[in-house]
């Protein structure tokens, strides 16, 4: 029996790993739980799996959630803050981590489950985008087993030898071409992509995600993730690593081998599938995802992007390109960003515009060491918001 730690247990793919857990109690069991603030999901979750440990962000919602867990005479015991978040990581009786926290955040606490040498399930691609060598480095030293969670990198995952994990040497591909739907805007005159709000920004055409990652669908920002993230899983260079939309979200990625032949994956678009592989590979389990029609689907198209409608996918490149902590940067602007169009703080096009003027006002240097990156990323942030108070002034 896989004994598993959720990190980011409230949110889309920690609901998602929960609901596959709740479907094989004869295959997992829940070690520790972690949230940000909601604590009203977290205690329905902690009364349905009796984690031996969950986790919140501050003192006061944990002594909040510890005494409606004593209600319930639960055995769960509560505790809060960054560092004990990624003490749960590395520490908790577990094997396999889900990480799954969104964003910057996610970083320390995944490279401590990697440090424990544990079954890493990485769903925070950020870890990647800011840390890209030193955290493969972390998985090869100390021999963790580091499973891509996002439906893109899961999809290249299962067409690659069997005997290929990240961080080994990958031979004999070409290329990787990972899809993208294109978002809600995908279509919409370049002229109203001003007036977009967030409402409809976060309505993803296809897929059930929160309310970031939705946004950063919608400037194709995740997509340019998903390049950096790539790169750093399969150490393939910059030209080999390609997008193409494909509205369907059927075909979740593809891989071009040197003998000009081609492997794909297909299924519906939920995020069960790959979480279901990565929980109890290499073995196939059942997720509960809706099997697919193929017939039903009838045609699934292809087009190229254009990066002049989507320009965070080209500073996303560019970022890979310049190296060190560029992609460190890229990261924090568009943390910033996205929170700061939530809030009505800038448009829907600044967003863009925030990013490129961070990066291009940034000193990229070597991502030598962990403090470098976690510096890079508080100034860039800095840089972001004096950005954002300019264009509201």
């Amino acid at each position: 029996m896989r004994s598993v730690t959720v990190l980011g247990a409230t949110g889309s793919i920690g609901q998602s790993t929960l609901d596959i857990v709740a479907r094989h109690p004869d295959r997992f069991r829940v070690e520790a739980l972690t949230a940000h603030t909601n604590i009203a999901l977290l205690f329905r979750q902690c009364l349905q799996h009796r984690p031996r440990y969950a986790a919140v962000s501050t003192e006061a919602l944990a002594k909040e959630l510890q005494a409606k867990l004593h209600e319930e005479n639960s055995a769960t015991e509560v505790v809060f803050g960054e560092k004990a978040i990624s003490e749960l990581a590395f520490d908790a009786q577990s094997d396999t981590v889900m990480a799954g926290i969104v964003g910057a955040a996610g970083l320390l606490p995944t490279l401590q489950a990697v440090k424990a040498g544990k079954r890493v399930l990485l769903a925070n691609k950020e870890s990647l985008v800011m840390a890209a060598d030193i955290f493969m480095q972390a998985v090869r030293e100390h021999q963790a087993i580091l499973l891509p969670v996002d439906s893109e990198h899961n999809a290249i995952f299962q067409c690659l030898p069997k005997d290929f994990l990240p961080g080994k040497t990958l031979s004999g591909v070409q290329a990787i071409i990972l899809t993208a739907s294109g978002g809600p805007f995908r279509e919409m005159p370049m002229e109203q992509l001003a007036t977009v709000t967030p409402a409809q920004a976060i309505a993803h055409p296809n897929w059930v995600m929160g309310p970031k990652v939705s946004i950063d669908s919608a400037t194709m920002m995740n997509k340019g993730l998903e390049v950096i993230e790539a790169h750093g899983l399969f150490g393939l260079p910059i030209e080999k690593i390609q997008v193409a939309i494909h509205p369907q979200s059927i075909v979740h990625s593809l891989v071009q081998f040197e003998d000009a032949s081609f492997l794909t994956q297909l299924g519906c678009p939920d995020m069960r599938i790959p979480i279901s592989y990565t929980l109890d590979w290499p073995n196939r389990i059942v997720s509960g995802a809706k099997s697919l029609d193929i017939v039903s689907i009838a045609r699934l198209d292809f087009q190229a992007v254009s990066l002049k409608r989507f320009p965070c996918l080209r500073l996303a490149y560019q970022a890979l390109k310049w190296g060190g902590t560029a992609t460190t940067v890229l990261n924090a602007a568009n943390e910033v960003a996205v929170e700061a169009f939530c809030h009505g703080q800038i448009r829907f096009d600044q967003i863009g515009e925030m990013v490129d003027h961070v990066l291009q006002q940034s000193s990229i240097i070597p991502a030598s060491s962990l403090p470098v990156v976690l510096e890079a990323d508080r100034a860039a942030r800095a840089c972001a918001q004096a950005f954002m108070h300019a264009q509201i002034v």
